[in-house]
């Protein structure tokens, strides 16, 4: 395998960088980033720590974080399964992407910055979803935030393609597998199901 070890290499196998490409940076929300971001209800959150990257799938019922001012945005971290791998990176290296989308729009806003974590009972309180509260907020400085390419989302047909997850392997499934058969996999199924029913989102 011939490998791409500089940047000399990797340039000359691409073009320049189209003034569209350059000038959709800026180093906070201007008005249409943040009519992205108010209704977006999901979005990646890729932190970095001394094992490595982590990319975490964040939703909401609402918009997913809640925009403070310009230049900072707000996540609540709701009930999960307790690895706060995220969390655990942000303590240990504040820098933090996320990446927004919205059903049927082709665009993702992608934002880069730093990242800190409260408990403060006010900013919790702003959050409140049926009396529960999140554990923590993520609160996020912006260092710059864009459009993204609408290509790979067109060539995924990710909303346009229908739904693909017939036949896909279940979770139990998966846990089956990665346990060696540690974990039965109809039983957690069946557990989940429940869960799922019975447990509160928040």
């Amino acid at each position: 395998m011939d490998w791409i070890c500089d940047l000399d290499t990797l340039h000359a196998h691409y073009g320049t960088p189209s003034q569209p490409a350059i000038a959709k940076v800026t180093p906070g929300l201007i008005p249409s980033y943040r009519s992205f971001i108010d209704r977006s209800r999901f979005c990646v959150l890729t932190t970095v720590g001394p094992e490595g990257t982590d990319g975490s799938p964040r939703g909401d019922a609402g918009p997913v974080v809640t925009v403070l001012d310009d230049r900072t945005l707000a996540m609540p971290d709701w009930k999960g399964n307790e690895r706060i791998d995220s969390l655990r990176n942000i303590l240990r290296d504040g820098r933090v992407s996320l990446m927004f989308l919205v059903p049927g729009s082709t665009t993702a806003i992608r934002v880069n910055g730093t990242a800190q974590l409260t408990a403060d009972p006010d900013l919790c309180a702003r959050f409140e979803r049926k009396g529960i509260l999140p554990r923590t907020v993520i609160v996020i400085a912006i260092a710059e935030v864009y459009s993204q390419c609408s290509r790979a989302i067109a060539r995924s047909e990710l909303w346009t393609s229908g739904d693909l997850s017939a036949d896909l392997p279940s979770v139990g499934t998966m846990l089956a597998e990665a346990s060696g058969g540690g974990i039965n996999a109809e039983a957690y199924d069946t557990d989940r199901a429940k869960r799922i029913a019975t447990t509160p989102l928040w």
